[in-house]
């Protein structure tokens, strides 16, 4: 595998790792004191506009607020323009989730992860997360919460990838884009890795691992430009291939981190 397609492994959703670990202390199946580090890991994590609050707290401070919570209150949202499957209808919070492209629907908040940029005096950068909270509308519709379980996001998902992998081999996408190309084939390689707390069942681990994994290499995919000898239907054709398996994996993603926990 190539260092541009290892790279794409890395860092899954902020949203998932912190909707899947708050979870699983809310089922009492991991203490208090290590979700905070393993939702924030190497960065700093503050929250903003926390109830009770008047500035920003750090997420240590600010996770008591969801302590009266059920797992099942605590939802992975994966929006996106034209599918706002989650969402509680129109408002401040949905915008800004369809913005982000990821929310945490916890109770009658919604938060959202702002990645903040800062450069030191001696030209050091770093980054820093800010969690934003949203009050919900107590009268959000249930229906909007539905979401596919882990089974049903496993079959699309597999269906999906097979499809995508064999539009862009007629695309010859190996021939201008290897990094992508090679991270598609090395998902059909299980690892075994799983990103998941306790409680989580296998399928779900699997399922997880491959969509977080997915959710790297097209973001690649999108962010990185093709290169010179690819003209312009050629990239619209590369992206109509990738937009199934895009739905596909939000779709896993949210269904891993939202699935029933077990002792």
């Amino acid at each position: 595998m190539s260092p541009a397609t290892g790279a794409v492994t890395l860092a899954p959703r902020r949203s998932s790792r912190f909707v899947a670990w708050v979870r699983a202390w809310r089922a009492g199946l991991v203490p208090f004191d290590e979700v905070p580090d393993a939702v924030a890991g190497d960065e700093e994590h503050l929250v903003a506009d926390a109830p009770g609050t008047w500035t920003d707290v750090s997420l240590r401070d600010a996770l008591p607020t969801l302590a009266r919570l059920s797992p099942d209150e605590i939802r992975l949202v994966l929006p996106a323009p034209g599918d706002p499957r989650g969402l509680p209808g129109p408002g401040d919070f949905t915008g800004a989730a369809l913005l982000a492209g990821e929310a945490v629907v916890a109770g009658g908040l919604g938060l959202i992860p702002e990645v903040r940029s800062h450069t030191s005096g001696s030209g050091m950068t770093w980054e820093t997360v800010l969690w934003r909270c949203y009050p919900l509308p107590v009268d959000a519709p249930a229906a909007s919460l539905a979401m596919p379980c882990a089974a049903e996001a496993e079959a699309e998902l597999a269906t999906a990838l097979a499809e995508t992998t064999a539009a862009l081999t007629r695309l010859d996408v190996a021939q201008w884009r290897p990094e992508l190309a090679g991270a598609l084939a090395a998902l059909r390689r299980p690892d075994g890795t799983t990103d998941l707390p306790p409680g989580f069942d296998p399928r779900s681990r699997r399922l997880f691992a491959r969509a977080a994994v997915l959710d790297r290499v097209l973001a690649l995919a999108e962010h990185a430009a093709p290169g010179g000898s690819v003209n312009g239907y050629e990239a619209q054709q590369r992206d109509a291939a990738l937009r199934p398996l895009t739905t596909a994996c939000r779709r896993a993603l949210a269904a891993a981190c939202n699935a029933p926990l077990r002792p």
